[in-house]
């Protein structure tokens, strides 16, 4: 589901816009603004990932609006002068150019080029929030991406760390692992396992899978994995 509002101060041009939204589940009208300054003082508070900007608003220029927002959403530019579009393409957050009047079809295909800014732009703001730790191993520091961790182990007095690309052991304990650890994605499963919900392939009885490693799940932890993993 994507969110929208549209910033135009025709009416006809609104109802248009709507009409074609409403054929369109995926997508949900925040809110229809005649000027830009009524759309700033919402954006304050609210996010959309899509702007229906018209150029020509009483106010300030729909161009000029962009420059102003903070983190901006992706725009979609709606007007009568075809003359705009080659000035208004220099800003990267507009993804299209609708000149009015506009079909449907013509309209689906700013959507598409919408969705796709939409989704890189996710998943570029996914890697930047990379976490990431230094663990000191024989005296040298390994990068682990916290994502990448597929489970830990404890023997004893020592902890192995096992990612996508790394087996690193160390002395440490559990316990202190399971608080660094961020609960959306890390559960304990044993007494001697912790591991990443996100790369679970499958639970045969009292073994859990993951990514192809078949470790044990202690009786007093069963449930609470069954019901973080939404079993159905």
């Amino acid at each position: 589901m994507m969110t929208c509002i549209i910033i135009e101060d025709e009416i006809p041009a609104q109802n248009i816009l709507k009409n074609y939204l409403s054929k369109l589940p995926n997508l949900e009208l925040l809110g229809v603004f005649n000027a830009a300054i009524e759309a700033n003082t919402f954006l304050k508070c609210n996010t959309a990932d899509v702007v229906f900007l018209d150029i020509n608003l009483p106010d300030i220029s729909g161009i000029d609006f962009i420059k102003t927002i903070k983190n901006p959403p992706a725009i979609i530019m709606t007007t009568a002068y075809p003359d705009y579009a080659v000035s208004s393409f220099e800003l990267e957050t507009i993804v299209d150019y609708l000149v009015k009047p506009f079909g449907f079809d013509r309209f689906l295909k700013a959507i598409n080029k919408a969705e796709n800014s939409v989704e890189k732009s996710a998943l570029s703001s996914e890697e930047n929030k990379e976490e990431t730790l230094f663990l000191n191993v024989d005296k040298t520091l390994h990068k682990i991406i916290i994502s990448d961790i597929l489970y830990l182990e404890s023997d004893r007095n020592y902890i192995t760390i096992i990612t996508k690309n790394k087996k690193l052991s160390f002395i440490d304990s559990l316990k202190n692992w399971k608080e660094k650890l961020p609960e959306t994605c890390f559960t304990q499963v044993h007494k001697s396992f912790i591991i990443n919900r996100r790369y679970v392939d499958k639970i045969s009885g009292n073994e859990i899978y993951v990514q192809g490693n078949r470790l044990p799940i202690g009786r007093t932890y069963k449930q609470e994995l069954l019901k973080l993993l939404k079993i159905v």
